[in-house]
């Protein structure tokens, strides 16, 4: 069985949103079908303007769809990807995962594999506080959370954080290497392995009643 595998994100300069890119290339590689959706932008115009990166960012993946719920209704397990702001995940983000009661009052995220990386200006910018807070919403879905652990060598490589894949970006924000994208196609191969053995097993249950 294929499964279905959402990888949401919300980026400022572009950092998160090349992590996310490797994440869906992860998945991917081993047979999942996969939608990369980024999160509504909430700053004002003014707020994004007066950064030259956050505005290019914006009009450079302009073309990628914004998250729905109907997105997170479809996947069989989702990857989450933020900026951290003072340990917690950025406003945006989370102001689409506070959207989805509705499907959370439904059961409808309950028992799908969720894991999550990030990007801070700093190797200790809050990285591991930030997944940890985005944990606590999914031990409220019901959702099976997939750490990285120390599993392959390419988490060590990468600083070796078992929560998830985290770039410290710098300032002014320099991409991902090499090495961290290799951290975060693994993080997308593991999310896609236990979305696959989860589905059949969820929809078995769903047939039941």
């Amino acid at each position: 069985m294929s499964a279905r595998v959402l990888v949401t994100y919300y980026s400022a300069t572009g950092s998160v949103h090349r992590l996310a890119e490797a994440v869906v290339e992860g998945a991917e590689s081993v047979g999942a079908e996969v939608r990369l959706r980024r999160v509504a932008e909430l700053a004002p115009e003014k707020a994004i303007a007066s950064n030259p990166e956050w505005a290019k960012h914006q009009v450079d993946t302009a073309d990628v769809p914004v998250a729905t719920l109907d997105d997170l209704e479809w996947a069989d397990g989702y990857a989450f990807g933020t900026p951290t702001r003072y340990g917690a995940p950025a406003a945006q983000l989370k102001q689409f995962i506070d959207s989805a009661s509705s499907l959370w009052h439904e059961g409808k995220l309950a028992d799908k594999p969720v894991t999550a990386f990030v990007s801070s200006a700093e190797q200790h910018g809050g990285q591991e506080a930030t997944i940890l807070s985005l944990n606590n919403v999914f031990y409220h879905w019901g959702a099976v959370i997939v750490p990285l652990g120390y599993t392959d060598e390419s988490v060590y490589a990468a600083g070796g954080n078992p929560y998830g894949t985290s770039w410290p970006a710098g300032f002014p924000s320099s991409p991902p290497d090499e090495i961290t994208l290799n951290c975060a196609r693994f993080q997308g191969v593991r999310l896609a392995r236990f979305a696959a053995l989860l589905a059949p097993a969820r929809a078995e249950a769903a047939a039941q009643g």
